[in-house]
């Protein structure tokens, strides 16, 4: 393991975006936010950033493709000019969990090569979570807060910050940083990481276990409890806004002097228009929709995926639902 003064934070993070743009979470108006890196940049001490990681991977709006139509002839330019390498620094377990889930989705056959080229070119510093929320529960799911997984496992004392390669990118990344960082047994970290591990378990939703629905999938799918629980949603999205697991997308185009240009942007099942096709929808009530979302992440996803669930305990969904109905709600309700 290798330790870095904290003293030097900044000289580490100049050093870092010598060999590749770097992004660190900061302090912005209305909370932290991944920032490209630039001198003098403050690393932000909240726990989550308002959006997730995955936004490096899977962005809000991509440009797909480009057409330019000249009678029958058509010339089809790739827009991807995502070539560098980038890193990520300060990214949560949750996040870093996440992206396998996104992984299973996109990597996937037939490959998302878009998806790829980002996944290829992009390194992750996690940091483990000293001061979990009252919101988090990632322990529900597997996932330790204190061991983040990632290119890099980091974590920050009041001096220092420690550094542990996991991979062989994170070995490459540290690697020619010069004497800045310095060999060390990780006692502290190891003692920070027991901390954190006896903070988790006091949080309100430690015990929170999410129950196995594989087996009971029409059951949970006709419950009547999906009426209450769906009754006040507002269909606004902003659980999906915020997820670090959506990868609901849609493909729109339009022309511009002669050239037809496709993007890729996010969706929801929350709306109404989502999965429009001439007929109409296939879910037409909130409940229905309601209920494929939380379907979708406690029911399909596990029974497709060895039951690794759609959902990571970020919290972030607690937190910004306007009428406070989560997936904590419906996992207490539907598991009892």
């Amino acid at each position: 393991m290798k330790r870095l003064n904290l003293k030097n934070l900044d000289e580490f993070f100049a050093l870092l975006s010598k060999k590749s743009k770097l992004y660190i979470p900061v302090d912005q108006e209305k909370g932290a936010k991944y920032k490209l890196y630039e001198k003098g940049d403050e690393l932000s001490n909240s726990l989550n950033t308002l959006r997730s990681a995955k936004d490096f991977f899977f962005p809000q709006t991509e440009d797909v493709a480009s057409f330019n139509v000249n009678g029958k002839n058509i010339e089809i330019i790739d827009q991807r000019c995502e070539t560098e390498d980038f890193i990520v620094f300060g990214v949560r377990a949750c996040d870093v969990k996440s992206f396998e889930i996104l992984d299973s989705v996109f990597l996937a056959s037939p490959v998302d090569t878009y998806y790829q080229n980002r996944r290829n070119h992009g390194t992750i510093i996690s940091l483990a979570c000293n001061n979990p929320e009252s919101t988090c529960f990632c322990k529900s799911f597997g996932i330790s807060a204190s061991k983040p997984l990632g290119d890099v496992r980091a974590y920050k004392t009041q001096d220092y910050l420690y550094l542990e390669v996991l991979t062989e990118k994170g070995e490459k990344l540290l690697n020619g940083l010069g004497n800045i960082l310095e060999e060390t047994d990780g006692a502290d970290a190891i003692s920070l990481s027991k901390e954190i591990d006896e903070k988790i378990e006091k949080l309100p939703l430690a015990n929170l276990k999410p129950s196995d629905f594989r087996d009971k999938q029409l059951e949970v799918f006709n419950s009547p409890k999906w009426k209450q629980l769906s009754s006040a949603c507002l269909g606004c999205g902003a659980c999906t806004f915020v997820c670090p697991t959506c990868q609901c997308y849609d493909i729109r185009e339009f022309k511009v002097n002669g050239t037809v240009k496709r993007f890729r942007c996010w969706d929801s099942c929350m709306y109404n228009d989502f999965t429009l096709m001439a007929h109409g929808t296939p879910r037409v009530t909130g409940l229905e929709r309601f209920r494929q979302r939380f379907m979708h992440k406690l029911v399909y996803y596990p029974m497709n995926n060895n039951g690794v669930y759609g959902c990571v305990g970020c919290g972030r969904c607690l937190q910004k639902c306007p009428i406070k109905m989560n997936i904590v709600k419906v996992m207490k309700s539907l598991g009892e």
